[in-house]
């Protein structure tokens, strides 16, 4: 099928969750026949070099700029001076939505995939069946946001921001011809705002033989890790829970134990945390940290979606220690392939008790790996994402 998609970012490099999803199911569509067009947003002239890596497995590539930094003046009067949210505001790019029309004239394309729905505003007025694919529900993770934010007298602003975000979520939903959610959760939460809504489920993934693949030893000490990208707002709030509620309950009892921040921009935001016990960096293969570590701690309060890093330390056989949002979207159990807590203080002795627990800790690995590779690989998922394909396109 001849498919035009449409993503707010370059689907490469892997550095964040959508990027991986993006480029995995875009390289295994490829093979499976579609022929994919490719717009996408940039913020800066140096993402270009990574074109040619799309290319391999679309027809066309065209790049569209948005601006680099969020918080700019435009963007700030634009969502003042606007019914969007400052997410749309923030990720449209001039002469899109023009190239788009053209495009469309030009050429006769089954079906539209928009990859979240704050690419819509970007597409005429057509026939032709859309896909709205969402990676997590963003007017909740925003209201969590918002609702949590220290500044008072900036809440109201926010919470405004958050009332135009969902409007035009729900309203995109409306307009597509299926919506597709990562979860059954994220399904149920729809059809709540939605009971007519058309939705099916295209779950996130993970590349269960490359994480599978060794290329270092598990330390000898514990090593706890975090691994998330940090521009975004859970992540950031997960860090800071971890190391001011639940690191230093696990440091009394594990001495020699080291708590590892890994990921996109966390030096950036977190350039004071790091001491004798704690390291903050970037890795450039992620497995390395994955297969050093002891366990991945994810104490997250935010809903929406799913978590890569739940899907990637499975599959790296490394066992997960996180709350009952943060393994939403999974059908993970708690002590079978996972360890689920919701407090800071429930949380670091769970955490001790695995890690002293030789026999629980490769059960839950052994289970993990395993669910991963029969129910969260790619291959399986872009097939199923394929026979959306046709039957929209039938439609």
């Amino acid at each position: 099928m001849k498919i035009l998609m449409l993503t707010p970012y370059l689907p490469f490099p892997l550095l964040t969750g959508g990027q991986t999803r993006s480029f995995n199911l875009i390289k295994r569509l490829s093979s499976l026949g579609h022929e994919i067009t490719l717009f996408c947003l940039v913020k800066n002239a140096e993402e270009k070099n990574y074109v040619n890596e799309l290319e391999k497995y679309c027809q066309e590539v065209k790049i569209f700029r948005r601006p680099e930094k969020p918080w700019t003046i435009g963007n700030i009067l634009g969502t003042g001076l606007s019914f969007f949210p400052f997410l749309v505001i923030r990720n449209w790019a001039d002469g899109e939505k023009k190239a788009i029309e053209e495009k469309l004239k030009k050429e006769k394309f089954d079906l539209i995939h928009a990859e979240t729905f704050y690419v819509m505003p970007h597409i005429p007025k057509t026939t032709i069946p859309i896909l709205l694919v969402e990676q997590t529900i963003e007017y909740l993770v925003y209201r969590h946001f918002a609702e949590d934010f220290k500044y008072f007298f900036l809440k109201p602003l926010l919470l405004l921001d958050v009332s135009k975000m969902k409007y035009w979520e729900l309203k995109y939903w409306s307009i597509a011809s299926l919506v597709a959610a990562m979860s059954l959760d994220d399904k149920k939460i729809m059809l709540s705002q939605n009971p007519n809504l058309k939705v099916d489920i295209v779950p996130n993934g993970v590349d269960s033989k490359y994480f599978s693949k060794k290329v270092t030893d598990r330390s000898s000490d514990p090593i706890i890790l975090y691994v998330g990208n940090f521009t975004w707002l859970q992540n950031r709030e997960a860090v800071q829970v971890l190391v001011n509620d639940v690191w230093p309950l696990i440091k009394e009892k594990l001495s020699k134990a080291k708590l590892w921040i890994v990921g996109k921009s966390a030096k950036n935001f977190f350039p004071n945390i790091e001491s004798e016990s704690i390291k903050v960096e970037e890795v450039k293969d992620i497995r390395e940290a994955y297969q050093k570590a002891t366990l991945l701690v994810a104490p997250i309060y935010g809903g929406g979606g799913t978590r890569y890093k739940n899907f990637e330390a499975f599959a790296s056989g490394l066992p997960v220690v996180t709350t009952s949002i943060g393994i939403r979207g999974t059908d993970a159990h708690d002590g079978k392939e996972v360890v689920i807590r919701d407090s800071p203080k429930d949380i670091a002795k769970a955490v001790v008790a695995l890690i002293n627990d030789k026999k629980l800790y490769g059960h839950i690995a052994q289970n993990a790996r395993r669910m991963v590779s029969q129910m969260y690989d790619w291959n399986p998922i872009a097939l199923r994402l394929s026979n959306i394909y046709k039957e929209l396109g039938r439609s």
